[in-house]
């Protein structure tokens, strides 16, 4: 590893320990030439994960649209940041391991929708509602039918 303060290529790990993730190693670097110490993270790289839309649009996985959606659905609940970084980790670690290149993204809604029907029943029925694209109120009825019972 080069150091990022002189250049040097020689620099050797002092500390290694899981990073607050647990999916990545943190890594506490010394340069042999200027003392000067520095923190590394190492990941695993992944397989690129495809998205196929509804309309059969496909875009690269971006876990910050399902972190954003499910912010939204959260919004003014009380839902801590840690839960919903949870749920989001959870959905992310689900995705990878199913090891396919393509998933389609009504896959990704469900995963969602069942870890937030746990969480809270209010930012279910947001989330589903814009999910499922309710057109009237008798679908949002049934909807919550569904988590009343």
């Amino acid at each position: 590893m080069k150091c990022p303060f002189c250049g040097h290529e020689n620099t050797r790990v002092i500390d290694s320990r899981p990073a607050e993730d647990n999916n990545s190693i943190r890594r506490r670097r010394v340069c042999d030439e200027c003392d000067k110490r520095f923190t590394t993270y190492e990941k695993v790289e992944t397989i690129p994960l495809i998205i196929v839309k509804k309309d059969e649009n496909r875009e690269t996985f971006d876990r910050a649209k399902i972190e954003s959606g499910v912010l939204r659905a959260c919004h003014k609940r009380p839902v801590s940041a840690s839960q919903i970084t949870a749920l989001v980790d959870e959905v992310e670690t689900e995705i990878q391991s199913r090891e396919e290149r393509e998933i389609p993204s009504s896959v990704i809604g469900e995963m969602v929708m069942d870890k937030l029907k746990d969480i809270d029943s209010v930012a279910y029925v947001r989330f589903a509602s814009v999910y499922r694209e309710f057109k009237d109120i008798n679908t949002f009825m049934d909807e919550l039918k569904k988590v009343l019972k």
